[in-house]
C-alpha cells in the first residue's frame, strides 16, 4: 500500500502544496536530504488562526500541527513525485502562537509527530524542537519545518 493510500484509509487527503510567500524555496532537496520551509497550519477554509492559552485549545493546536504535517507531505509529494520515496523522517521544527508562560508547545506539536509515526513507522520518528512563540505569519496558529532524508535512486 502506498503512504497516499494509507493516508486515504486514515480519511485524510494531501492539500494543495502552497507557494513560497517570499523569496525562498519551498523545498530544497541536498544529496539525499529534503529541507522544507515552514508552513503554517491551514485547511480548506484557510489559514488556521488564533492564540493557544487565549482563543485556541490545546486540542486545536495539536490539529494545526497535524494540518501542517499534512501541507509538508504534500510539497514532498510535488518536489519527490511520490511519498513513498522518503526513507525517514529526520528533524521536526515546531511553532506555537500562544499566550506568554505557556509551557505546552509539545502537546501542540505531537499533532504533526503523531501522524509521521503513524504513517511512516519507526522510520516517521524524528528529532523535535517545538516553541511557544507571540506571533507567526498570517496570525497563523502552528508553522512547523521539516527536513527529512529519501531514498537511494
Amino acid at each position: 500500500m502506498t503512504k497516499e493510500e494509507q493516508l486515504a484509509d486514515l480519511g485524510l487527503i494531501l492539500p494543495p502544496p502552497p507557494a513560497p510567500g517570499g523569496n525562498y524555496l519551498s523545498a530544497k532537496r541536498v544529496g539525499d536530504m529534503v529541507y522544507l520551509a515552514g508552513v503554517v497550519s491551514s485547511d480548506a477554509s484557510g489559514v488556521i488562526t488564533g492564540t493557544v492559552g487565549q482563543d485556541r485549545s490545546i486540542t486545536d493546536g495539536y490539529n494545526a500541527a497535524r494540518a501542517c504535517a499534512l501541507t509538508q507531505l504534500a510539497v514532498l509529494k510535488r518536489e519527490l513525485g511520490s511519498l513513498d520515496s522518503i526513507a525517514e523522517i529526520v528533524s521536526v521544527n515546531g511553532y506555537v502562537n500562544c499566550v506568554a508562560g505557556f509551557d505546552g508547545p509539545p502537546a501542540v506539536i505531537n499533532g504533526a509527530s503523531d501522524l509521521l509515526v503513524q504513517l511512516f513507522g519507526e522510520n516517521g520518528k524524528h528529532v523535535r524542537a517545538s516553541v511557544g512563540v507571540n506571533a507567526l505569519p498570517r496570525h497563523a496558529l502552528v508553522e512547523l519545518q521539516m527536513l527529512v532524508r529519501v531514498k537511494a535512486s
